[in-house]
């Protein structure tokens, strides 16, 4: 696939429950990592493009706990930054902007009530409102929509929700594969190349990441425009500036 004109952004993705980054397998049997605002100053004093903080619990709870954590990190990072989990009116997306998001992410909010993303869209802005994706497979080239964090079933099509919400006015497709998260074993490849076939709007890969060839193999498959990263970065498997100069070295354009 060619080069894109602009370079794959490279996201570290830092799922949050109470105070802690934890991490799972499938979207379950989670353990901490470890303190959000200290992985959030290493990653972005070793070049991070983007964070994204999940409320992994928020939506369970009926709240969202993260923005504190939001607060601080906002304080000392200079890097656009998502929130996501247990938005669900326009008054949490006021809160979490005023408390340094650049962007929301929304799932299940949208999925219980579409017309949300529409409401939000105009009051925000799309390159504001990022649809949330948590998806699992059915059967060969199908895919359905969970929410919970994985937990709910909602029998919703990926493919058809994606160009519904685009139509919405989404700006942004943030796009977990529930069958592959946490395995370390690569992304959902035909996943992300259908997503991307079905919307104009930027996608971004999560789920899978254990090495750094699979983002290149990711990025030569689907021509996909950011990935977001977990157990890659948190185990330390390796580092933003030398996942960089991999991704830079196999011809996939980077911000270096």
């Amino acid at each position: 696939m060619s080069k894109h004109s602009s370079p794959l952004r490279l996201i570290a993705r830092l799922d949050v429950k109470g105070e802690n980054v934890i991490k799972g397998i499938h979207l379950e049997g989670l353990r901490k990592i470890g303190n959000p605002n200290a992985l959030a100053r290493r990653y972005y004093a070793d070049g991070i493009d983007e964070l994204i903080y999940m409320d992994v619990v928020a939506s369970l709870y009926g709240r969202n706990n993260v923005l504190d954590i939001v607060r601080e990190t906002a304080r000392d990072i200079f890097v656009p930054l998502t929130v996501g989990g247990g938005m669900r009116s326009l008054d949490d997306i006021t809160e979490a902007l005023r408390a340094g998001a650049d962007k929301v992410a929304i799932n299940t909010a949208a999925i219980t009530r579409p017309e949300f993303l529409r409401e939000a869209s105009q009051a925000f802005g799309s390159q504001c409102i990022v649809l949330s994706i948590e998806a699992k497979t059915e059967s060969r080239g199908k895919w359905h929509a969970l929410t919970d964090n994985g937990r709910e079933h909602t029998g919703v099509d990926v493919l058809d929700w994606v160009r519904e919400a685009e139509a919405l006015g989404i700006g942004e497709v943030l796009l977990t594969s529930v069958d592959q998260e946490g395995t370390q074993a690569g992304f959902d490849e035909e996943l992300v190349l259908a997503v991307r076939a079905a919307v104009q709007v930027p996608v971004i890969a999560s789920g899978g990441a254990g090495k750094p060839d699979h983002l290149v193999s990711l990025y030569n498959a689907t021509g996909c425009d950011a990935v977001a990263c977990a157990a890659l970065l948190h185990y330390e498997k390796t580092t933003v500036p030398e996942l960089k100069h991999h991704l830079d070295a196999e011809n996939v354009t980077v911000r270096l």
